[in-house]
């Protein structure tokens, strides 16, 4: 701990974000440069607790007071190699993790936590820019050959774990580019994909394969993977979208967010779509159905296509704008969450049940009928507040229900458990021996650092089955 004052002296600071007027009109990263006196005057602010709270706010554990105490020294390359030991990517965590170590950081109990997450993008990004991310290659190989299906964090992080420990991996991905959720469900204004792609440089120098546009259980079968690997993860995701099945749905212009998320994503990397497929948001009356993360994001993105007018729905009661009585600290808290995207622009409101849809003679959407709810009892109507409003485009961000089933699930009956999941035992193992699975396919739809977590852990297993133990973290 550098100084023992700290976090009395400063006040919490966080990046200043870019100018409303300027970011809406690209789609670069909303956060500005945060300044290197500033940085270090905040990871002084860290009082190195007796008891890290902050650790068992981590899904990855990452050692938050030694890196903290490390970038107050200007010891950065030792505060990459403190990162680094648990978390496989902290570029990615450090933009797009909600950060649940802050509200369990010990100052959360009666002031503002350090900007951990502030701190751990600017170690990571400072080594990329210094050259001290280099390619870790094997010195020996073992001769076991790993599938590893599904490019997204968890994926990816027991794919580099698993290259370090000598074996051969391959990853395959049913996109055209390697990433998934990373590349794909993130819009570029939260990550910037030249930060995933910088990544992907250092694991294909580092010896792992990876196989675009192979869709296994689709254009590959499951069966002619099994018999040429040693292992198998699963690591595809919880893909299967919860739906609103009321009257109207079938109409167009009603989309899933991811498909919206997707699309814009692709288009700036440079794809091209035609006007029958494109979802665009220029120029049209915009509802959201959703009012999670998802919901955001797509909320950012009709911005910056310039919408006519958004409104996101959702169907819970408003938090709090303090953590809520039920959740007391180190526990993530109940209370309203603003995004840079709310800021921007758009009607936000809450306890709103749809009910249905209704379109014009051509079949596309044109109102979306509601009624409010109430909190007590939970989402019983309320009489007489039904309402209708104009929308020529619907995005559905509910969340999703588990991995897809069609396809490789068909193919390779691994056991679900009772929420629809790839069922595993405490070895990540499913109920087909040498198949493994981690992530969202595995715990259900999380967060990125947990499904870097979930890899890491799911490799350690792996590395053990297939050698009898592991140096892998666990």
């Amino acid at each position: 701990m550098g100084k023992l004052t700290a976090f009395l002296d400063h006040a919490r600071v966080t990046p200043e974000r870019r100018p409303i007027a300027e970011r809406v009109n690209d789609w670069f990263e909303v956060y500005q440069d945060f300044p290197g006196d500033k940085l270090r005057q905040q990871a002084a602010r860290c009082m190195d607790c007796g008891i890290p709270f902050c650790h068992t706010g981590c899904p990855v554990t990452n050692l938050i007071p030694t890196w903290n105490d490390l970038v107050y020294k200007d010891r950065w390359r030792e505060a990459l190699r403190a990162l680094h030991s648990t978390n496989n990517f902290p570029e990615f965590t450090g933009r797009i993790c909600p950060a649940p170590c802050e509200p369990a950081c010990v100052l959360s109990i009666n002031a503002s936590p350090v900007t951990i997450k502030t701190i751990e993008q600017a170690i990571i990004d400072r080594a990329f820019e210094e050259g001290w991310v280099i390619p870790e290659r094997p010195r020996v190989r073992t001769g076991k050959r790993i599938a590893v299906i599904g490019s997204g964090p968890a994926g990816l992080a027991a794919a580099q774990q698993l290259n370090r420990a000598g074996h051969s991996v391959t990853v395959f991905e049913k996109h055209d580019r390697v990433g998934g959720l990373l590349r794909y469900g993130i819009p570029e204004f939260k990550m910037e994909k030249r930060v995933v792609d910088r990544r992907l440089e250092q694991l294909r120098a580092e010896g792992i394969e990876f196989r675009t546009n192979v869709h296994i259980g689709v254009n590959l079968p499951a069966r002619d993977l099994m018999g040429s690997f040693d292992a198998v993860l699963l690591g595809i995701g919880a893909e299967q979208h919860r739906d609103l099945p009321i009257p109207g749905r079938g109409l167009a212009g009603i989309h899933f967010a991811m498909d919206y998320l997707t699309q814009q994503n692709k288009r700036c990397a440079g794809d091209v779509f035609s006007p029958h497929e494109e979802i665009l948001a220029t120029g049209k009356r915009v509802i959201i159905i959703g009012g999670g993360d998802t919901g955001a994001d797509c909320l950012g993105t009709a911005h910056r296509q310039q919408a006519a007018s958004v409104h996101q729905f959702q169907i819970h009661p408003m938090p709090p704008e303090q953590r809520h009585y039920s959740t007391p600290w180190p526990l993530w808290p109940l209370q309203l969450r603003m995004e840079p995207a709310h800021e921007e622009g758009g009607i936000r409101e809450w306890s709103i049940l749809t009910t249905h849809f209704s379109g014009d003679e051509q079949g596309h959407v044109r109102k979306l009928h509601c009624v409010r709810v109430g909190p007590k009892p939970l989402f019983e109507r309320v009489p007489g507040s039904e309402f209708d409003l104009d929308a020529e485009l619907v995005l559905i961000a509910i969340g999703f229900s588990g991995p897809v089933r069609a396809g490789l699930l068909d193919q390779l009956p691994v056991a679900l458990d009772e929420r629809g999941n790839v069922q595993t035992d405490d070895a990540y193992m499913t109920s087909i021996p040498g198949v493994f699975s981690a992530g969202d396919a595995r715990r259900g739809q999380s967060l990125v650092v947990w499904a870097i977590a979930e890899g890491r852990k799911a490799a350690h297993h792996i590395d053990k089955f297939l050698t009898g133990s592991s140096h892998l973290p666990v």
